[in-house]
């Protein structure tokens, strides 16, 4: 388990840190123009709406880029583990920053597919991802 520095956990937050809890990854989306709202504000940036509520998404996207960390920078950080940028599959621009785990470094790839999988952390529910499984 990699070692986190939590967030703050507030009202437009919420359900993406918590909703794990129940194998769902929540993210914005606008009621108007159903545009998908990440990170989480309560506004829609597209048409401007005040009607953005928390939605299960499928969980699925690919690997926009990444980066292989090999340097334990703090305590409890392991030396090697991959950060990445996803696009869900719901909204190509929704990018998520996460870890791949499950997946050797030297296998990791541009544009390959991932699912969420969560962690749990005290009361927060974290979303990492995998390489998909067949």
């Amino acid at each position: 388990m990699i070692a986190r520095t939590l967030p703050t956990i507030d009202r437009d937050n919420e359900a993406f840190w918590t909703w794990g809890r129940d194998g769902e990854l929540a993210i914005h989306r606008c009621g108007d123009c159903e545009y998908y709202v990440h990170p989480p504000v309560p506004f829609c940036p597209r048409c401007e709406g005040r009607n953005v509520a928390p939605q299960a998404v499928s969980g699925r996207g690919r690997v926009v880029t990444f980066t292989i960390n090999h340097k334990a920078w703090v305590p409890g950080l392991p030396e090697h583990y991959i950060l990445a940028l996803v696009a869900i599959d719901e909204q190509d621009d929704v990018r998520i920053a996460s870890n791949i785990v499950d997946c050797a470094a030297e296998n990791i790839t541009f544009d390959m597919p991932v699912e969420v999988l969560f962690q749990p952390v005290e009361d927060l529910w974290i979303p990492l991802f995998r390489p998909v499984q067949s």
